[in-house]
């Protein structure tokens, strides 16, 4: 029985002992795992993109030079004409009659200009024998003047109604696709109002609005363009035209891009424009915008510093200096080329702590900025 209680005894003491020494020295706390991304010190380019249209270069609004009741609309939006092609008519009622009108006027003033040459030639072969005066002759000369202005007068106003009753017809003044109709049968249209809109497919080009801030950089960049509908087919473009007058609404100026190589697009389709440019004369590398964050107040990222070939660092904050952003990146430059750079997570960083670098990470020490 003593020699059980003595093992008992000792049991208990190596029991405590080893308790006592698991106490003493805590488990290792586990790293915290990050994302990192390698700064690169390559050709980076600011890109801009505005979202704009496809327009027909040659687009034209059709118009009635009369006004009056449309009787007829001969084209749907979509349908391609020829020049020449009619495509609506006017109620020409009112036009006949005045055509009419100055037609009756015409002949009645005529009249008058042969009776007047009549009478002068009559009494000019009177006035050389004396049986005329020399003022009945004037007034025969003068009436002659008069009723032959007043029948070329009548004459002009006899070819405007013609004319006019003409204009009761619109026709295409040049071959392409209807873009828009303004009117329907029954509607009164006032001269000159838009009827019917005719662009030229075969020069399509892509109109687009950019910022004033933006102009200086816009004029001096590198354009390529993609359509909604073939993201993936992107081509260049070259700035054909640019407004020298921002818009009083928007304050944008237009800018119109033609394709370098000719091709077709369908008009109205909706076209992203990408504006490049270099960043500059000074480097800077493309990095996730999660990456950044702030050192008092100042743009930082946290750079991991890896010793040996595990997949473990530590993290340091690191000053950088902006460039520009893209759509989730953003250009900086400040930080050591192929130094790997915390991109999520910045916010639970803090210096010295060490982190787990994902698999896949580079060992290679880091390198000095790019010159």
């Amino acid at each position: 029985m003593k020699d059980l209680s003595r093992a008992a005894v000792l049991a208990a003491s190596l029991a405590a002992l080893v308790s006592a020494c698991s106490a003493d020295k805590p488990p290792a706390e586990a790293l915290r795992a990050v994302r990192t991304a390698e700064v690169r010190y390559d050709k980076a380019q600011e890109t801009n993109r505005y979202v704009g249209t496809v327009q027909s270069r040659h687009e034209v609004n059709e118009a009635f030079r009369v006004g009056g009741k449309v009787l007829q609309r001969k084209v749907d939006v979509g349908q391609k004409v020829r020049e020449g092609d009619v495509l609506a008519l006017l109620d020409d009622t009112d036009y006949r009659q005045a055509e009419e009108a100055a037609r009756q006027h015409h002949v009645a003033t005529a009249a008058q200009a042969r009776q007047a040459e009549s009478d002068r030639k009559r009494l000019g072969a009177l006035k050389l024998d004396g049986s005329v005066s020399v003022s009945e002759d004037e007034k025969a000369q003068t009436g002659h003047e008069t009723a032959s202005a007043t029948a070329e007068a009548a004459a002009r106003q006899l070819e405007l109604a013609r004319n006019r009753l003409k204009y009761t017809v619109l026709r295409a003044s040049r071959g392409g696709v209807v873009t828009a109709v303004r009117v329907e049968a029954g509607q009164v249209v006032a001269e000159g109002a838009p009827i019917v809109s005719i662009a030229n497919e075969g020069e399509p080009e892509i109109v687009a609005d950019v910022p004033e801030d933006h102009l200086a950089v816009f004029k001096a960049s590198r354009y390529k363009a993609y359509l909604q509908s073939a993201p993936e087919q992107a081509f260049d473009v070259v700035l054909r035209e640019l407004s020298p007058q921002a818009a009083t609404t928007t304050r944008t100026f237009r800018a119109r891009l033609k394709p370098a190589t000719p091709r077709t697009m369908p008009l109205g389709a909706t076209a992203t424009l990408l504006v490049e440019r270099p960043a500059g004369e000074s480097p800077a590398a493309a990095i996730p915008a999660t990456a950044l964050t702030q050192d008092k107040g100042k743009p930082a990222v946290w750079v991991v510093r890896r010793s040996g070939s595990e997949l473990v660092g530590t993290v340091e904050l690191q000053g950088v200096s902006v460039h520009g952003y893209r759509n989730d990146e953003v250009l900086v430059s400040g930080a050591p080329a192929g130094a790997m750079v915390v991109t999520s997570g910045v916010q639970k960083m803090a210096p010295g702590l060490r982190v787990a670098l994902p698999a896949g990470a580079p060992s290679a020490a880091a390198k000095q900025p790019a010159q």
